[in-house]
């Protein structure tokens, strides 16, 4: 399957710790800049942080109930191959990231079953990291 890549631009109100973030502890590449934003190459896509006053799903995130845990409503992220995922569990893990929702596997034995992971950038933006060992699971019913 060939995508489009996306983009996706969100507001953060600590550009220098967003940068480090995405930079740093996810190993983005990063793209072209101004003194508001960055680009970052975001596994294929277009991220692009900008520089904004605190938004209300920043300050307090909502929850919705998804298999016993808590998501956070916003949130955005990407489906990874099996492989990324685990590298990028680890590579959280190692720089003793504090995680929303640990990894796991979600729906264990069901369908769309799932790896997953949630977590908060440094600006109150919840990200979701997932992939699945059978892909033809991404939209099953």
């Amino acid at each position: 399957m060939s995508l489009s890549p996306f983009h996706l631009a969100i507001p953060v109100y600590d550009l220098a710790a967003a940068r480090h973030f995405y930079g740093e502890v996810f190993g983005l590449s990063e793209g072209r800049s101004s003194a508001q934003w960055v680009d970052f190459d975001f596994y294929g896509h277009q991220l692009v942080i900008h520089e904004h006053p605190k938004t209300e799903s920043q300050a307090s995130a909502h929850a919705n109930s998804v298999d016993g845990h808590d998501v956070p409503v916003p949130h955005f992220g990407i489906v990874l191959q099996w492989d990324q995922w685990e590298a990028l569990a680890q590579r959280l893990k190692a720089r003793q990231t504090r995680f929303v929702i640990e990894p796991h596997i979600r729906f264990k034995g069901q369908v769309g079953e799932q790896a997953t992971l949630f977590l908060f950038d440094p600006c109150g933006n919840a990200l979701e990291f997932k992939a699945f060992k059978d892909m033809s699971q991404l939209f099953a019913k």
